[in-house]
């Protein structure tokens, strides 16, 4: 259920019980209200008199009077204040009462009224009253016992005002604590998202988006680990783009950019899962196959020369291809030497190329 669907009082969870229990704390019994109610008819006959003494002592008070502001509000505050002053002398504290000064509390707390300045106006109001209960009882006993009971039922009325505010305090924190938190969880997320995208950067190339010379390394060391232990056989394969310095002169370097990607895209296409495409640099790319043979490594890259010719038939490609395995393995240097010098073999011929 919503706040705005239930009382002050219900969202505090105050109970007749525990208004049972506070009036016990402070004393105030029924007798007390008997005795405010048998003063609530000269009270309300000097209302005005109360109301207007009380603001005029407490607008000399510089921050009170800024509290104000201005006549209009100054008019309801009378207004209102009248109400109060004379329901403190109904003899009644129901949840009405209860509810009552509940707002009165968290009016106060949104406006900036400070705690030691609604003490202030409390202590001012209590002094005036007591001037006139006293004016109003020809017995003195009885005239100390209501200013006895006015004193129970002003320290009642504190004590739920200032629950509203320690309830609108705690609310401030809780609303603080939420909003850092999700601060945090949203810092968190960007955090590993950028995070994320430096170990991305740091392990691919942003123009084709295949793992980069660094990755190639790390990975050709692994599967080759991997081929020995399983004793299979491993392929890696060279490749270079034929007169990619003529086609970034000739037709400019966003050309060149389409050919490299053209190439990654035909290099990804025909691999397999388990195989690892990576761009060497510049304009040299390299493919690691997992359990290849020899034959089986030229079958693939004959299917990369027919998807590069389909985009672009105007490239062609220099392969190099090197086998290691299945008994006998070298290592990563070695490789990948091996399989440069079968690409620069490939170079010496004319058009799209594979040296075994």
């Amino acid at each position: 259920m919503r706040a705005t669907e239930r009382t002050l009082s219900e969202q505090m969870r105050i109970t007749d019980i525990s208004i049972a229990r506070r009036r016990k704390l402070l004393g105030l019994t029924d007798g007390d209200l008997h005795l405010l109610y048998s003063a609530k008819q000269a009270i309300d006959n000097n209302l005005e008199a109360i109301v207007d003494e009380f603001y005029e002592r407490q607008t000399q008070i510089d921050e009170i009077a800024l509290l104000i502001g201005d006549l209009d509000t100054m008019r309801r505050l009378r207004m209102a204040q009248c109400g109060y002053v004379s329901n403190l002398f109904s003899g009644v504290i129901d949840m009405e009462y209860i509810n009552d000064r509940l707002r009165i509390g968290l009016v106060h707390k949104r406006i900036g009224v400070k705690p030691k300045l609604y003490l202030s106006g409390i202590d001012t109001l209590s002094d005036i009253l007591w001037k006139y209960i006293a004016a109003h009882s020809q017995n003195q006993a009885v005239t100390l016992a209501t200013l006895q009971a006015l004193r129970k039922i002003l320290h009642f009325d504190v004590t739920l005002v200032f629950d509203t505010y320690i309830r609108s305090l705690v609310a401030e924190v809780e609303v603080a604590v939420q909003r850092a938190e999700t601060y945090a969880l949203g810092l968190e997320a960007k955090v590993a998202e950028r995070t994320q995208e430096l170990e991305r950067l740091s392990t691919h190339d942003s123009l084709t988006g295949l793992y980069n010379h660094r990755t190639l390394h790390c990975a050709l060391r692994r599967e080759l680990k991997r081929a020995e232990r399983e004793a299979i056989p491993l392929s890696l394969v060279f490749v270079d783009v034929d007169k990619f310095k003529c086609i970034n002169d000739t037709q400019g370097h966003l050309a060149g950019d389409q050919v490299l990607q053209g190439v990654a895209s035909a290099l990804t296409h025909c691999a397999r899962e388990t195989d690892f495409v990576t761009r060497h640099g510049g304009d040299e790319f390299c493919v690691i196959l997992p359990n290849t043979s020899l034959a089986a490594a030229n079958n693939y890259c004959e299917r990369v020369l027919a998807e590069l010719a389909g985009q672009h038939p105007n490239v062609s490609l220099s392969i190099g291809v090197a086998e290691t395995g299945p008994k006998n393995f070298e290592r990563v240097e070695t490789l990948l030497q091996r399989a440069d010098q079968k690409m620069y073999a490939s170079k010496t011929l004319e058009g799209p190329a594979i040296s075994l």
